[in-house]
C-alpha cells in the first residue's frame, strides 16, 4: 500500500492507536528487549568469570596439594580462560539471535501482521532440522557441555573408551587426540559417553612391587618407605611429589611373589615420570639389602642334525 492509499480520515480512537499506541508499545518491547540481553549478557559474564578462574577441590584445598595446585601450570590457567571466554561469546551470540527474533516476532505483532504463519514455519523448520541433524545437534550440545564443565583440554592425557591419548584439539563436534604411538584419533562429542581425565588437578603414582616369598616383608617396606621419602625431598621433584608417600603395604600374592604397594601423589601428567625414576631407585636399593625380585629366565633350545657323541 503507497502513502496515497491510505486513507487519512480515520477516527480518533484508531489514530491515537496508529500514531501514539503502536510506537510506545514497539519502543517498550525493544527496550525490554535490550535490557533482558543486557541482563543475560551479564549472567554469561559472571559465569565465564566464575569458570575461568576455576577451583580447587574442597577436599585437598587446604593441604600442600591444594597449595600447589592452585598456582600449578599457568598455561592451563590461560587454557581454562580462553574456554571460558569462548563458550562466553558462544552463549552471547545464542542468546542475542533469540532475543532478537522474539522481538522482531512482537513488533510484526504490534505492526498488525498475522505471525501464525511465521511461528508455524519456524516450528516445522526446527522438527525438521532435529530430526534430519539429530546427530550433529547431539555433538554440538555435547561439546557445549564438555567446554563448559571443563572435562578436558588440550594437553590433558585422556581416556574417551574407544580411543586413549593426548588431547589435541576440542572443537564443538569433534574431539582431536594423539594416543602413545602417534595415532591421530577424531572422536565425535556426542559419541562420548565416559571421559577419564589423567592429568586434571592431580594425579597418583602407583606402583606393586613384587618380591620373593622369603624376602623380610618388613625391610620391604622400610626399603620402600626410605626410597619413596627420598625422592619426595629431592630438589628434583620438589614441583612434582605434592604430598607425603604412603607404602600401603601387601596387595596380594601372585604365583611369582608378594605384592606390595607405594603410592605418591604427583602433579599433573607427571605420574609415569614419578614411575620411572622410583623403579630404577627400589631396584638399586633391593641389590644392596639382598633382597630378591622373582625373575623369570628364557630358556633356549637348539636343533641340529648331528648325532650326541658316543
Amino acid at each position: 500500500m503507497s502513502p496515497l492509499d491510505v486513507n487519512w480520515d480515520l477516527p480518533a480512537g484508531k489514530a491515537y492507536d496508529w500514531f501514539v499506541a503502536a510506537p510506545l508499545s514497539i519502543l517498550l518491547i525493544i527496550v525490554s528487549g535490550l535490557v533482558f540481553r543486557w541482563f543475560v549478557c551479564r549472567s554469561i559474564d559472571r559465569l565465564v568469570s566464575r569458570a575461568s578462574k576455576g577451583a580447587v577441590p574442597g577436599v585437598i584445598a587446604n593441604s600442600k596439594a591444594g597449595e600447589f595446585l592452585d598456582g600449578l601450570k599457568q598455561g592451563s590457567h590461560q587454557r581454562r580462560e580462553q574456554r571460558a571466554q569462548t563458550m562466553g561469546s558462544l552463549l552471547k551470540s545464542v542468546a542475542t539471535g533469540v532475543i532478537l527474533a522474539i522481538v522482531i516476532v512482537m513488533v510484526l505483532s504490534q505492526l498488525g501482521a498475522n505471525i501464525a504463519p511465521i511461528i508455524a514455519s519456524a516450528g516445522i523448520f526446527g522438527l525438521a532440522f532435529g530430526f534430519g541433524a539429530q546427530n550433529l545437534v547431539k555433538d554440538f550440545l555435547s561439546g557445549i557441555f564438555m567446554i563448559l564443565e571443563d572435562q578436558y583440554g588440550v594437553g590433558d592425557t585422556v581416556d574417551l573408551g574407544e580411543a586413549t591419548g593426548t588431547v589435541e584439539a576440542v572443537g564443538l563436534r569433534v574431539t582431536r587426540l594423539r594416543d602413545v604411538n602417534g595415532t591421530v584419533w577424531y572422536v565425535r562429542n556426542g559419541e562420548i559417553l565416559r571421559v577419564g581425565n589423567q592429568s586434571q588437578n592431580w594425579a597418583r603414582t602407583v606402583l606393586d612391587v613384587t618380591v620373593s616369598y622369603d624376602a623380610d616383608l618388613d625391610r620391604v617396606q622400610e626399603i620402600l618407605q626410605d626410597v619413596a621419602t627420598t625422592t619426595y625431598e629431592d630438589q628434583r621433584f620438589h614441583d612434582v611429589i605434592i604430598e607425603q608417600p604412603e607404602v600401603w603395604g601387601v596387595e596380594r600374592f601372585d604365583k611369582d611373589g608378594v605384592v606390595v604397594r607405594v603410592v605418591l601423589k604427583t602433579a599433573p601428567a607427571q605420574q609415569w615420570l614419578v614411575a620411572r625414576a622410583m623403579r630404577q631407585r627400589i631396584k638399586a636399593e633391593f641389590d644392596r639389602a639382598g633382597i630378591r625380585m622373582p625373575t623369570t629366565f628364557p630358556v633356549s633350545t637348539t636343533i641340529t642334525d648331528e648325532e650326541p657323541p658316543a
